[in-house]
């Protein structure tokens, strides 16, 4: 969330944000409420002191119906400004933030800028199958019997398939741990604030599964609760950065991509996945220095599963409501003849911490808000698309990424 006095500071920044972000806001009225704020807590003031004035003299007949006035002038204008708080904070909950000026503006993904390539598409001597035709060749998914028992976009996992997709779970949990990031399980069941602190709310709220329990609903990432971890608290300066590598289910309605990817193990609504996020001090210089480690951090993984792919800069009405600067990492993907997104890699500023009133105190005492900053390390099965496609053999076989052979405890597999 914005603070007011930023808008104020930087109204036509702000206008042009909403308008590069492809979002509606009405900053007019957001100034023009926060006005009307500000005169109504003056008059409650100036009220509240003539009434603490009055209380102090002889209490005649006329000073009581006085105070009785002035007590009913204080409840009307009470109630007013909540009125007005309320549709303020609402209306404040729909503006995102701000860019910075080195993103390129763009409406959609056409204005992403790739920056980076690492690996070449591999050319095979022989017609590349899909994963969907290998998985069910090799019998290391059911999407047929997935969807009988879950629905639309489920699927199975089995054999070899479930032991690789645990293996570079496992793999990349432990590179993480070992690079000093605090290990964690996150719950997937969070309450409402969260969702709401990480920018999910208001704009995505038709992704989100909402349980039946009055406050609960599954997460889509483990940004959400482990974002959300230090709510409400104040750490010191020298605890920070606060780095996190944390596995979690996954849990995504997908409700606006009717019609996409219908098919394998790209879009579902239920998955897993080891995620990055840090917690921050309040200075874009350092968040720079760190979106670039989550970025490295993700690019190592790809690296060590021997995955061609590249990294975009992402433009402004592609990156998503709370991010000031986003990378996404794609990977190479045989069967489609294309790049397929693996990794969101965002600088969110103090968006997210603001909402969920993370703050810390500076070594002068000074009081200030946190940045946050999260990227994806690896999503399962979406990465075992790449990995079957681009190590599939003429015979319909699999090779294993060596990194992963002493996990799973084979090297290929292979038709039963």
């Amino acid at each position: 969330m914005l603070s007011i006095d930023f808008i104020k500071k930087n109204k036509q920044k702000v206008i042009e944000a909403i308008k590069n972000k492809n979002r509606q806001a009405d900053i007019d009225k957001i100034l023009s409420l926060d006005d009307q704020r500000g005169k109504l807590i003056f008059d409650i003031q100036n009220l509240r002191s003539q009434r603490n004035k009055i209380a102090k003299e002889k209490p005649t007949e006329k000073i009581i119906n006085e105070g009785k006035k002035l007590k009913e002038q204080i409840k009307e204008k009470e109630e007013l400004l909540k009125k007005i708080e309320n549709e303020l904070n609402e209306l404040l909950s729909y503006v995102p933030n701000v860019p910075l000026d080195e993103v390129p503006v763009g409406k959609d993904s056409s204005g992403n800028i790739e920056i980076k390539k690492w690996g070449e598409p591999k050319k095979f001597d022989f017609s590349p199958k899909s994963h969907i035709d290998l998985g069910i060749y090799l019998d290391i998914f059911d999407v047929e019997r997935g969807t009988k028992v879950s629905g639309f976009r489920g699927y199975f996992l089995k054999n070899e398939g479930a032991i690789l997709h645990l293996a570079i779970l496992f793999y990349v949990f432990q590179k993480l741990t070992k690079k000093g990031y605090i290990p964690l399980i996150a719950p997937s069941i969070v309450k409402g604030f969260t969702l709401f602190g990480s920018g999910q709310f208001p704009w995505g709220k038709d992704e989100v599964y909402k349980l039946n329990d009055e406050d609960a609903y599954l997460a889509g990432t483990a940004e959400v609760p482990v974002t959300a971890y230090f709510a409400n608290e104040i750490l010191k300066e020298e605890e920070l950065p606060k780095k996190f590598v944390a596995f979690s289910p996954c849990f995504r309605r997908e409700a606006g991509s009717y019609g996409k990817d219908t098919k394998g193990l790209y879009r579902l609504h239920e998955f897993w996945k080891v995620e990055q996020v840090i917690i921050a001090k309040n200075n874009i210089e350092e968040a720079k220095k760190l979106h670039e480690e989550l970025q490295k951090n993700t690019e190592e993984i790809l690296e060590d599963f021997e995955i061609p792919y590249r990294k975009m800069l992402m433009c402004t009405g592609d990156m998503g409501e709370p991010q000031i600067k986003k990378y996404d990492t794609e990977i190479w993907m045989p069967y489609r003849n294309n790049w397929g997104e693996i990794a969101s890699n965002s600088i969110m500023g103090d968006f997210q911490t603001r909402r969920l009133k993370i703050k810390y105190r500076k070594k002068t005492g000074e009081i200030e808000y946190c940045y946050s900053l999260n990227d994806t390390a690896i999503p399962s099965p979406r990465i075992l698309i790449a990995i079957i496609e681009n190590f599939q053999q003429k015979d319909g076989s699999v090779k294993i990424p060596k990194v992963l052979q002493g996990l799973t405890g084979f090297e290929k597999i292979t038709k039963k």
